[in-house]
């Protein structure tokens, strides 16, 4: 029951969450470089944006223990609700840094919603944790056209400051978030009673594992290639003399292949495993970045961008569904906390990175910036392949030096 009450919620929070941050994709590095006197820092509102959510990550894990997770989220919402009425009255005032104050308000709430996948994996069976974290990550194909059709419908709705209206839309689509979090019903976050005997062991202990290591590097690196091509990409695309309605539609089908693949992706792992998923998530990668080395028409920025999204889809899921391996419920808020911090400092650190590489070096350094980033995914997706090949075989050996009766 759980699973069926909790999943629709939760996917439905991600949503919303996706919506703002989509609108902020699509429109954040424009009104940026408007706004902003030096234009390499117009990627900066964006940064603070994901550098808000990463300094979250860690304290957002402990409140949420704390407070209860329901109510730490409804908590979080404020945060959102403040950052949009920030943005709207910034960019009526022409005011950059309040902008990059609002974005960062944006950001915390963030550094709270992206537990709502782990929250998913925690509510249900293991052998539903991989179905309920792509369900809720699914959530996220409603934001790819709520988001920049919103950006692209209300960025007049304000006259003489564009996209203010943009930002105060999203007051509505956090009131909606507070409102269906508030239906949630959550199982006891304290430790199981099964396990309150056991000692937790050292952060430093579970982050020596070969699994800790290997997710955290697809997460953390899968993610942060994604935020840096795709903080660049509108700012590319204008460079390229392409209107912003052709950056909406990119950015639009860039997020839904960021979120469509959901439906399908955790029955994906559970039918080929999490290797043969890493390793397509890290093959789309690689063919994001030569598409773009190719060409900047229309077609080559959404053909390049959709690979981007789905190259996000199976790295992010993969990585998310091997973490949780990794650690038991007593060791959940810490380790979890840890993984979204790093995540998230690579995140801020690429969208910072990408409109400096976009003004100062251009859009093929952009891709090219990246490709040592896909090639350490690369390996690390090897090498689970041999620590799951070397359990098999240890699994194997163990049952056939069991006695037969």
């Amino acid at each position: 029951m759980p699973f069926y009450r909790n999943i629709p919620i939760l996917a439905t929070s991600q949503a919303m969450m996706m919506t703002s941050n989509s609108l902020a994709i699509t429109t954040a590095a424009l009104v940026g470089f408007s706004l902003a006197t030096d234009k390499s820092l117009a990627t900066l509102p964006l940064a603070a944006q994901f550098i808000a959510t990463m300094l979250a990550s860690i304290p957002a894990s402990f409140l949420l223990k704390k407070m209860g997770r329901k109510y730490g989220f409804m908590f979080a919402v404020i945060f959102g609700l403040g950052g949009a009425t920030l943005a709207t009255i910034a960019i009526i005032n022409n005011q950059f840094w309040l902008f990059v104050m609002s974005t960062a308000l944006i950001g915390i709430f963030n550094g709270f919603g992206n537990y709502f996948r782990f929250v998913a994996a925690d509510s249900v069976e293991h052998n539903q944790k991989s179905k309920a974290i792509s369900f809720v990550m699914a959530g996220g194909l409603l934001a790819a056209f709520l988001g920049p059709n919103l950006a692209n419908i209300s960025q007049d709705w304000i006259e003489h400051a564009p996209f203010a209206g943009s930002y105060a839309s999203l007051l509505a689509v956090y009131i909606i978030a507070f409102i269906v979090i508030s239906f949630l019903k959550l199982p006891d976050t304290r430790v199981d009673i099964q396990n309150t005997f056991e000692s937790p062991r050292s952060l430093m202990t579970i982050t020596r594992q070969p699994k800790f290591i290997i997710a955290l590097i697809c997460g953390m690196l899968g993610y942060g290639v994604m935020s840096l091509v795709m903080t660049a990409t509108p700012l590319a695309m204008n460079h390229n003399a392409h209107p912003f309605s052709d950056t909406s539609f990119v950015i639009q089908w860039h997020i839904v292949c960021m979120f469509a693949p959901s439906f399908f992706t955790g029955y994906l792992i559970k039918r080929f495993g999490l290797f043969s998923i890493l390793f397509t998530g890290t093959l789309f990668g690689f063919a994001c970045v030569t598409i773009n080395l190719v060409g900047t028409s229309i077609n080559h920025f959404w053909i390049a961008l959709m690979l981007l999204g789905l190259s996000w889809n199976f790295l992010f899921i993969g990585a998310t569904t091997l973490l949780t391996e990794t650690y038991k419920p007593s060791e959940r808020a810490k380790t979890q906390a840890f993984n979204e911090f790093l995540v998230f400092t690579t995140v801020a650190l690429a969208s910072l990175s990408a409109g400096g590489l976009q003004h100062l070096y251009g859009w093929k350094m952009v891709n090219i910036g990246v490709t040592p980033l896909l090639t350490i995914i690369l390996v690390s997706v090897i090498w689970l392949k041999f620590i799951t090949a070397s359990d098999k075989s240890t699994d194997k050996k163990i049952t056939s030096s069991e006695p037969q009766t």
